[in-house]
C-alpha cells in the first residue's frame, strides 16, 4: 500500500464551511524567486493546501473502507467456491443490508440459518464497511476535495437529515449518538449517527466508538428478535424474504432520489 501514500487531496476554492475549524490540514510553504525593480531577488511564499491520503482522518477512514472491502470480497469468494449457499447468503445480506437497512441484513442471515453469532459479527462488520464509506465521502465532499455532483447533492441531503436532528442529539452529547444509532427507525442509522457526531465536532475515535456501540446494540435485539420468530414461526424465511423484496422496491426510489435532487428538510 506505499503507492497510497503518495496519494494526495486539492481543496476546492470554497467559502468557509461551518465544519472545516476541526479538519486536519497541513499546510506547506513553496518558495519561489522574484526579482524586484533593483535586481534582486525576493522569496515570496505561496501556500499549498494538498494533503496526504494519510494526513486526514476521513482519509484513514477511507483506507479502512478499502480494506475491509478487500476482506469482505475475499470472504466472499472463498465461500461461493466451498459452499455456493453460504457465499451466495454473504453476498444477499450485503444487498440487504445497503437497500433495505440492518434489519433486512439481520432477517436474511437468520432465515438462512446462520448461528447467531455469526448473524451478529457479519453484520457489524457490514455496518463498519457502510459507515467507513458514508462518513470519509460526505467529508471529502463537504470540505471540497471530491466534485461529483450526485455526491454533492447526496452530500447536501445528508447535511440537512444530520443538522435537522442534530440539537436534539446534542443534548445528551455521546449517549445521544448512541441512542440515536440504536433505535431501528430508517433515519437512526450509523452513517447518519457518525455525520451528526461530525457537526458536533467529535473525534473520529468518539464518533465511531458512539456509533458502533449503538450499532452493536441494534444487532443484537434484531438478531435476538428475529432468531426467536425464526424458532416459533414455520414460513418466517419466506416472511422475511418478502419483506426484503419490499423494503428494496419501496426505499429504491428513496434512495435514488438522494442522490440525483436536494430533498426537503421536513422529510
Amino acid at each position: 500500500m506505499g503507492f497510497l501514500q503518495k496519494i494526495k487531496f486539492w481543496r476546492r476554492s470554497a467559502a468557509p464551511q461551518p465544519g472545516d475549524d476541526h479538519s486536519v490540514e497541513s499546510q506547506s510553504v513553496k518558495m519561489s524567486d522574484t526579482p524586484d525593480v533593483s535586481g534582486a531577488t525576493v522569496v515570496t511564499a505561496e501556500s499549498d493546501t494538498s494533503l496526504s491520503l494519510y494526513q486526514t482522518g476521513e482519509g484513514r477512514v477511507f483506507l479502512l473502507g478499502l480494506l475491509l472491502t478487500l476482506v469482505f470480497i475475499a470472504l466472499v469468494a472463498y465461500y461461493l467456491t466451498i459452499d455456493m449457499k453460504t457465499g451466495q447468503t454473504l453476498l444477499l445480506a450485503f444487498v440487504a443490508h445497503t437497500f433495505g437497512g440492518r434489519a433486512a441484513g439481520i432477517g436474511l442471515c437468520i432465515a438462512f440459518n446462520f448461528s447467531v453469532w455469526v448473524t451478529i459479527f457479519y453484520n457489524l462488520f457490514l455496518e463498519v464497511l457502510i459507515v467507513c464509506y458514508c462518513y470519509s465521502l460526505f467529508v471529502f465532499s463537504f470540505k471540497n476535495y471530491l466534485n461529483c455532483k450526485w455526491l454533492t447533492i447526496a452530500t447536501k441531503n445528508a447535511e440537512k437529515q444530520a443538522l435537522k436532528h442534530k440539537d436534539v442529539v446534542a443534548r445528551y452529547g455521546w449517549l445521544g449518538i448512541f441512542v440515536f444509532v440504536m433505535i431501528p427507525l430508517p433515519i437512526t442509522g450509523p452513517a447518519a449517527g457518525s455525520i451528526i457526531a461530525y457537526f458536533l465536532k467529535f473525534s473520529i475515535k468518539r464518533n465511531f466508538a458512539a456509533v458502533f456501540s449503538g450499532t452493536l446494540a441494534s444487532i443484537i435485539i434484531w438478531t435476538c428478535f428475529f432468531d426467536y420468530l425464526e424458532q416459533h414461526i414455520a414460513i418466517f424465511k419466506y416472511a422475511v424474504v418478502a419483506v426484503i423484496m419490499v423494503l428494496f422496491l419501496s426505499y429504491f426510489k428513496t434512495i435514488k432520489r438522494w442522490f440525483t435532487q436536494e430533498i426537503d428538510v421536513e422529510e
